[in-house]
């Protein structure tokens, strides 16, 4: 990236407002493609609500993965957790291992129809990058740099938030990153368990034949991941700044 790095995030939140607004706008390109079809704009709900609801969802997911994700690999890199270390990383690996549509399925008779099934799902879904990478993060940090800490009279609570987590914090972003982007696209399952978001034009579109829906869909989900990712890539680049720059 040239220039500021919150050029690009801006640059695609900008192209994502302007997919919402503007859609209906599109409509002959659309009816080129569903000519048949007797209407082509998905009109059900309005985009900026299923936005909304869509990085409610997704959100929601992401403060629950990032604080059990966290969390857990701080715990198992402290002396007094080291024997949890396989067992965290079973357990994060056992989430991806499950696909969404599964954990729906399992979901769904006990939690209901809605919005808590599809949290559950990309909960689990996106739990294993980011205890990767915050065990990656947290046990490259040098040994001797600790030391220093403790000698100069720090506590373990204080080493831990002053000189691993800051050091380890872009590995750790990064794999947030990798997490919420991927849910992002993973959530839009949601809308076949009564989770209305971005992916109701998908779904809608597969069940009606009907191109269009499913584009409209793909193409606002899509700029919604890069203008996240690439929010999350201008994040690190100030981190990285940071971090040469002390």
């Amino acid at each position: 990236m040239t220039g500021s790095p919150w050029l690009w995030p801006a640059g695609w939140a900008l192209l994502l407002m302007a997919g919402i607004w503007g859609m209906p706008m599109l409509e002959p390109s659309f009816r080129w493609l569903e000519p048949e079809a007797r209407q082509v704009i998905y009109s059900r709900a309005d985009f900026i609500s299923l936005l909304t609801r869509h990085v409610f969802v997704v959100g929601i997911a992401a403060i629950v993965t990032i604080s059990v994700g966290v969390l857990a690999g701080i715990a198992v890199t402290r002396q007094w957790g080291q024997d949890f270390l396989p067992l965290v990383g079973q357990v994060a690996s056992l989430g991806q291992t499950f696909p969404p549509v599964a954990v729906l399925a399992l979901a769904v008779p006990i939690l209901g129809f809605g919005t808590i099934p599809i949290i559950v799902a990309l909960t689990l879904y996106g739990l294993l990058p980011i205890v990767r990478n915050t065990l990656a993060g947290l046990q490259d940090v040098d040994a001797s740099l600790k030391q220093a800490a403790i000698a100069m009279g720090m506590t373990s609570w204080q080493v831990l938030t002053r000189v691993e987590l800051p050091l380890a914090a872009p590995v750790i972003l990064a794999g947030i990153r990798t997490s919420v982007t991927i849910n992002i696209a993973t959530a839009a399952l949601g809308a076949t368990v009564g989770a209305s978001n971005l992916g109701d034009p998908i779904i809608a579109g597969i069940v009606n034949s009907n191109v269009a829906y499913v584009v409209q869909g793909a193409i606002l989900i899509a700029l919604l991941a890069l203008a996240v990712d690439s929010l999350f890539e201008a994040i690190q680049q100030r981190l990285r700044m940071r971090l040469s720059a002390s």
